[in-house]
């Protein structure tokens, strides 16, 4: 087991869904993104570092019906399944690192929210993108938030990387071209904010 998964497992264990700074009611800019990437309810979509999000729940209430959710902690993942119940059985969950799985199919849309941005290595950074690479078709969108520039230096007790569409578009690479960014001021569960940044990508080629 990595220090990583380690971590995350011993937070969500030990917090509730909402004693997290991340926590969010209603995931309105992600569904937005993705309904913009691909309003086809066939799509494929993966939630990247997913965890305990609700982002699941509003894909499914929106007719999509082909999802997928990982992330390093099985405690997060869990707790999903057992708020959504009987529908947790439509959902392939997947129990990984970003940076070492191995997709074993392409995806229409990527989504993470605050997972890359948790990537202070180099080498990880370029691992993550080589994953997306293997799970995005061109003509595919990628949907990835972060703490903006004038965010948070460190989210759970670790340090974090902000980003801002460009140097977003720097890792990704000439074949994802940015459509669109969005700027949102995240309010935690205990009312202070955090300043995120929300880029989406289509690949090219």
């Amino acid at each position: 087991m990595s220090d990583r998964t380690t971590h995350w497992d011993h937070v969500y264990a030990t917090k509730g869904e909402a004693e997290v700074s991340w926590f969010q009611d209603s995931p309105a800019i992600s569904l937005d993104m993705i309904r913009a990437a691909n309003p086809d309810h066939r799509a494929a979509i993966i939630d990247i570092g997913g965890g305990a999000s609700r982002l699941v729940d509003a894909l499914l209430q929106d007719g999509y019906r082909d999802i997928a959710v990982l992330d390093l902690s099985a405690n997060a993942l869990d707790a999903a399944k057992k708020r959504l119940g009987r529908a947790a059985s439509t959902i392939d969950w997947i129990v990984a690192d970003a940076t070492a799985w191995q997709p074993a199919k392409t995806y229409d849309v990527w989504h993470d929210r605050a997972a890359f941005h948790f990537l202070t290595d180099p080498g990880d950074r370029a691992a993550y993108v080589d994953r997306l690479r293997s799970a995005v078709a061109p003509g595919g969108h990628i949907i990835i938030a972060t703490f903006a520039p004038d965010g948070p230096e460190k989210c759970s007790g670790l340090p974090v990387q902000r980003h801002d569409s460009a140097s977003l578009a720097a890792e990704l690479g000439p074949e994802f071209e940015l459509v669109e960014t969005r700027s949102e001021t995240h309010h935690t569960p205990w009312h202070s904010t955090q300043a995120f940044q929300f880029s989406r990508f289509r690949r090219s080629r």
